[in-house]
Order: C-alpha cells, then structure tokens, then sequence
C-alpha cells in the first residue's frame, strides 16, 4: 500500500498582512498532482488545514477543493484528522458532505467504535488506521470518559491520557493489516519550525514517542512545521507545512511524504519536494548594501534588518528599493540585540517565568496558573 502523507496548510495565512492564497492554491494543486503521478493509494492529512479556527469563505473553499481532488471521484481513500488551529465543530458539521466525496474527517478524539479506528481496504491490502486529532487540555479528560477509560486512569498528565488513548486505539492493530497512526501532537524531541502556536508547544502538551505501539508501521504526524523523523518503537514523521509559513522556516525545504508500507514490512518513507510557494529570506544591511540587492531576490518574501538611525520615512524607503519586504526593523544596538536573542524562540511559558525572576516573584503555582490561562484561551479561540 502506498499512503501521501501531508499537513499543517494552515490555508488563510498571511505574512505580515500579505495574502497567501495564490501559493496556497499552487501548493495544493501540487500536492495532488504528486498523488497522480505517485499513483498512491490512500491520502493522510494530519490536522491544521486551516490557520485559523474562523476561514474565509476562499479558504474554504482552497481546501475543501483539495481534499476531494485528492480522493480523485472517491476512488482514493483521504482520511484528514482535525488540528489545534482547525475548528473542530465546523470541521464535524461538513465531515458528512465530504464524506459523500471519499474523505473521511476525524474532527475530535473519540473511541474505537466511533470513528476512532478507521478501516481501509486500498492497493491490494487493508490497512487500520488509529486516528488522533489533536486533544486540548481540557478536551482530554472528557476524551477520557467517552472513550470508557477507567476512573483511576482519569488522574494522569496530559501525555499519560494521550497514550491510554493511543493504545486503546491501536488495540486492534493486526499482523495482517497495515497499522497507521494519524495524529496531530507535540512529540517530545520534536524540533519546531517557528509558525506552531506557541501555547501548544511547551511540556505539558509533550507526548513521548514511546506512546506509539511498536506494532504500527508508520505513525503520520502534524503539528511541527519542519519535515523530520522521531525516534520511535516504529516509523514516526512529521511531514512539515508544504510551504514556508514564517521566518523561522527560511532554511526548511518543503515536501510531502509518500510511504510504502505492506503487513510484516517496514515502511519505506521517500520525501517528495514542492517548490509552488515563495521562499521567505532575512536581509541586513544599510540603505547602500540593500539598493545593492533589489532585483537579485526574485520573489521571495523578505524581511529586512536596517543598519541605519531610525527615522520616519525609512521603511518606504527600503520598500521602495525591496517592494517584496514584508517587514522592516531597525538593527538594535549590540546589547539590545543580545537580550532579544535571549529571548526569541522561548515559549509564552517561558516568558512569563522569566518575567517572574526579574521581578523576584517565581511562583510555581502562578506559572501553572498561566499555562491554564494560555489553554483556555487556545480553547475559547477554537470554539469561536
């Protein structure tokens, strides 16, 4: 069985302001031009189709474009799991409709019997599939109930409740089908890419790898924007967002996955490059060295570090030299940009505990306090 592995759209972002719709049509079109060529037979989406918990109607419609072209007339199975930027609801309130076109939507975490576990018959095999969208904080306790979990199994942490759940999931998983997990989670040793929500990244949203059975052929992650492999019990990726969604993806080459995968076979993993979206760059310099570079950046998307005194009028001016500059900053002084760097990359949990010490206020009960504050705040957000 030959499974396309893809996640993490995120159709509706912009940068800086900047409509991305076109590279998202492109993209996408891309993506099931590969599962044509390809001739795969089954199609993961592993969550975050959408930036945003509220789309447009023209990111809607970008994506649900995609999905049924992807299951080709409903000849090719497209199984998408819901994402922590995806609105779960809206997503459960179309999954009948696409459902009518070859594309299952798993929008929450729910049992085995109840949408949990997928079963496929696709390329001369069958496959099970566990499916794992992602579970909120506060989702997973309730997760916990409906899917008949013991009272005394409700006390652990969040990655504890997740790995009951994968292994009540994964339970079924058999010598003669292909065994896949679809999940979008925070796997612990995962690197980030630098467009994930933050509030979703730090520990006690962590699951170890360990939770994955060692029985399953390949696992089929979301969430991290970046293209890589965990160490795991059995074959575990993340794909990667399909195109450059911030400046801390400059360096990431986008692809998709494509598996090979057959009972009592390792999987094979081969990545597939996509090239329809516009890189992103960082540029530095003064006014002569940037007017050294306009027309030598095609189309990327830049942002651009000025070595010149702050002054009104500056940015038009080097958007002016560089129309493609998305954001402008002036380079800080040396001490300044020390402490910024020190800062850059940490989680909003992070921050506030770094706040805390300067302050001489560390409080472990205040930053737990504030990582729930966070959670129901990503929550509410996805309800809305």
């Amino acid at each position: 069985m030959k499974l396309l592995h893809t996640s993490d759209w995120h159709v509706g972002k912009t940068i800086r302001g900047r409509s991305r719709a076109d590279e998202h049509d492109a993209v996408l079109a891309e993506i099931v031009g590969i599962a044509d060529a390809e001739a795969v037979d089954l199609v993961l989406v592993a969550g975050d189709l959408f930036d945003t918990a509220a789309p447009s109607p023209d990111a809607e419609r970008c994506v649900y474009r995609a999905l049924l072209q992807l299951a080709a007339d409903g000849d090719r199975p497209v199984v998408v799991v819901a994402g922590n930027h995806d609105n779960a609801r809206r997503l459960a309130a179309v999954a009948p409709l696409l459902a009518l076109g070859g594309v299952q939507v798993v929008p929450m975490l729910t049992g085995p019997d109840d949408g949990g576990v997928i079963d496929i018959e696709a390329g001369g095999e069958r496959a099970r599939l566990a499916v794992v969208p992602f579970p909120s904080q506060r989702y997973i306790v309730t997760a916990a109930d409906l899917m008949g979990l013991d009272a005394d199994q409700h006390g652990g942490r969040y990655a504890e409740r997740v790995r009951q759940a994968i292994e009540l999931l994964a339970s079924g998983f058999g010598d003669d089908t292909v065994n896949v997990l679809v999940a979008h989670l925070m796997v612990v040793g995962g690197q980030a890419g630098g467009g994930e929500r933050a509030a979703h990244l730090f520990d006690d949203y962590s699951v170890p790898a360990t939770a994955f059975p060692s029985g399953t052929h390949y696992v089929a992650l979301g969430h991290l924007h970046r293209q890589q492999s965990v160490p795991a019990p059995c074959p575990a990726w993340y794909c990667g967002s399909p195109l450059q969604l911030d400046f801390g993806e400059t360096a990431d080459d986008k692809a998709v996955l494509v598996v090979e995968a057959a009972p009592g076979t390792p999987a094979q993993v081969r990545s597939v490059a996509l090239t329809a979206g516009r890189r992103l760059r960082t540029v530095e310099g003064d006014l002569a060295a940037l007017e050294a570079l306009a027309g030598t950046t095609a189309d990327d998307f830049l942002r651009v570090r000025v070595d010149e005194p702050a002054r009104a009028g500056l940015a038009d001016d080097v958007r002016a030299l560089l129309p493609d500059a998305v954001e402008v900053t002036v380079v800080r002084p040396e001490a300044e940009r020390r402490e910024r760097a020190e800062r850059a990359g940490r989680t909003p949990i992070e921050l506030f505990d770094l706040y805390l010490a300067e302050q001489d206020a560390a409080d472990p009960d205040l930053s737990a306090l504030f990582a729930e504050l966070l959670d129901a705040v990503a929550t509410e957000e996805g309800d809305r």
